[in-house]
């Protein structure tokens, strides 16, 4: 092992200050993800709890059924209590370690693995303090942990800055599109041109996905629900499949909302790049324009109708779905075609800029991640 490789226990140290007083108010929990969050139950007395100041770490022993990830975190914001049964430690000298350098290395999918590897148990598997002291990483000079902290700071810093641009983005067009077709409307009395019709009056086709044979590697790849996210889709969760005749190749523009799914059902998403070898599975369902100029007018009026989607779908309370008959007679404005040109012309920038930023996020990420694996090189 490389000679900076240092043994983590040697840098850390557990503290631990229980809730007794319910001075701290703010109950946390931690993700899998490695962040802190909104816990999904709160004890309703708290004395027990463990309080997280800033500045210290917290994670949840238990690796069982928890995705094959450790949930762990550092506290950069207000105190806040985890459950007792989560361990919390700090850096002892950040003059020899810094922490966000040690939250980086926690990031690493191979720390994950590690975790896994190290836990113990029967019925549940845990990662104990002991493990976590054994744990060895790279610890070089202070300064240069804090070049590589700043430099992944940044990434991050630029890709938050890209999402809210794009939440703005899709607020503005969500403005221009209420403005247009919503607002002031009145289906008994459209403007000239314009007709109360359906879905399916308003596009080419609407079409359920196929049932996918998938494999470890191919140049095939198939959307399911998880890719479906923010009004588009992250194609790194797509799998790998072995085509099939009947399966609809996707297109620029095509829009896909999820058929099935706790939490996702009704969720619209469009495909703003030009795909290839890209198909759909099973639980999405396709809506393809009938021209370029009507995308942008078809993916908000889906949009503005997810809340309906969800409360038209049929089936038991785990296995809803919401079937293309249901979609297909959905009632909505026609508008003129000059009218939805103009809609085009306004909006169709915004929603490519908007999609331009998406891809730059994606190139962000894979330097987080590469950032991240060079770490065990140092």
């Amino acid at each position: 092992m490389k000679s900076t490789y240092k043994r983590l226990g040697d840098y850390i140290e557990v503290v631990e200050a229980r809730n007794r007083d319910l001075s701290v108010k703010l109950s946390q929990g931690i993700c899998n993800l490695k962040y802190f969050q909104d816990p999904r139950q709160v004890a309703e007395n708290s004395v027990a709890d463990k309080i997280v100041r800033r500045g210290w770490f917290a994670y949840n022993r238990a690796t069982t059924r928890n995705g094959d990830k450790i949930s762990i975190a550092y506290r950069d914001g207000q105190d806040c209590t985890v459950s007792a049964s989560y361990l919390t430690f700090k850096i002892k000298n950040e003059e020899l370690l810094n922490p966000y350098y040690l939250m980086m290395w926690f990031k690493r999918p191979e720390f994950d693995r590690y975790a896994r590897f190290k836990s113990h148990g029967s019925a549940h598997e845990y990662f104990e303090w002991e493990e976590m002291g054994d744990v060895m990483l790279p610890v070089p000079p202070i300064e240069e942990q804090r070049k590589i902290v700043a430099e992944y700071q940044a990434i991050e810093r630029r890709i938050e800055s890209n999402r809210r641009l794009i939440a703005t983005l899709e607020a503005t067009a969500q403005t221009i599109y209420r403005h247009m077709f919503v607002d002031n409307i009145d289906p008994e009395n459209l403007p000239a041109g314009w007709r109360m019709g359906t879905i399916q009056d308003a596009v080419e086709t609407i079409s359920a996905g196929t049932i996918p044979n998938y494999i470890e590697c191919s140049n095939f790849r198939v959307l399911g629900q998880k890719c479906n996210y923010n009004h588009t889709f992250d194609l790194s969760k797509a799998r790998c499949h072995i085509p099939k005749s009947s399966a609809i190749q996707c297109l620029k523009g095509d829009v896909i909302i999820n058929s099935t799914g706790e939490g996702t059902l009704g969720r619209v998403g469009i495909i703003k790049f030009n795909p290839v070898n890209l198909t759909f599975d099973s639980n999405m369902t396709l809506v393809r324009a009938k021209s370029k100029i009507w995308v942008d007018y078809i993916f908000l009026t889906l949009v503005n109708l997810e809340s309906h989607f969800k409360n038209i779908c049929q089936g038991s309370t785990n296995q809803t779905r919401l079937y293309c008959s249901m979609i297909r007679p959905t009632t909505c404005v026609i508008p003129a075609e000059n009218d939805v040109l103009k809609f085009h012309t306004l909006c169709n920038p915004i929603l490519e800029y908007q999609s331009s930023l998406e891809a730059e996020i994606n190139i962000l990420l894979n330097s987080k991640t590469l950032l991240l694996s060079k770490l065990s090189k140092l």
